[in-house]
């Protein structure tokens, strides 16, 4: 897995949203104005746009619906000495509601624990419309981000969209070997029970008690039979590198 300092913000900045598993949401109270912030728990569509499962009871959601303006910071310091010197990005825009078909599939196969309560009637899917993205890869090295330098453009891959829950259930049932190769030879993680939660045209996301890995593909990807294709040559690759240890 390339490191985060040595890639480009652009691909540093999606790796970052692709692969946390919460974020900090940054709404304006509703009777004060005040930002105020709040954890959540994040999956991503297949496009890369954040995904998140609130309940209208908490703060920050009553205040969406008085203004959705909104900013979400994702943090990928925990395992740097200086967190000041590691990556992260706030992205801005503005959360609403989803009918996004693919939304529940996506979040519940990233968070399996909110199963319990996704369907409770207070609770919804929301997704955070970006307008604009700072990311922060350590010192000096700080830039904005367009959506379109985060968002993958979906055109033409609208069968490999389709096919993400059985691509992804294919490989978890019957591939796990193969996923737990990508983790430890692809992205130098520790082995165990990988499972894959989603597939988009660059790459797929892979997660382990807790740990979230996300693959990329040599190329862009359309459709099932290319994703079958690229994810045979990755589990070779795999293969080459774990017999060259």
């Amino acid at each position: 897995m390339e490191p985060i300092s040595d890639a480009s913000p652009q691909l540093a900045a999606r790796r970052l949203m692709r692969t946390a598993l919460k974020g900090s949401l940054a709404t304006l109270d509703r009777r004060t104005g005040h930002p105020y912030a709040s954890l959540v728990t994040l999956a991503t569509e297949p496009d890369g746009s954040p995904l998140m499962l609130i309940s209208k009871l908490a703060l920050h959601t009553q205040n969406l619906a008085a203004d959705a303006r909104a900013s979400l910071l994702i943090d990928g310091t925990s395992a740097s000495g200086d967190p000041l010197a590691g990556g992260r990005v706030s992205l801005t825009g503005r959360a609403e509601i989803t009918t996004s078909p693919t939304a529940r599939a996506r979040f519940l196969a990233r968070q399996a624990h909110a199963a319990g309560y996704a369907d409770f009637p207070d609770f919804a899917f929301y997704t955070l419309g970006l307008e604009g993205a700072h990311f922060v890869g350590g010192f000096g090295r700080i830039v904005d981000l367009s959506p379109s330098e985060l968002l993958l453009d979906l055109a033409g891959a609208e069968a490999l969209v389709a096919a993400e829950t059985d691509i992804v259930a294919h490989m978890n049932e019957d591939h796990a070997g193969a996923l737990e190769l990508y983790a430890t030879e692809l992205c130098g993680a520790s082995g165990g029970p990988w499972r894959m939660t989603g597939i988009d045209p660059e790459g797929c996301d892979i997660v382990c008690d807790g740990a979230t890995c996300r693959v990329l593909f040599g190329s862009r990807i359309t459709s099932p039979g290319e994703a079958r294709q690229e994810l045979v040559r990755l589990a070779a690759e795999a293969r080459t590198r774990a017999s060259k240890a």
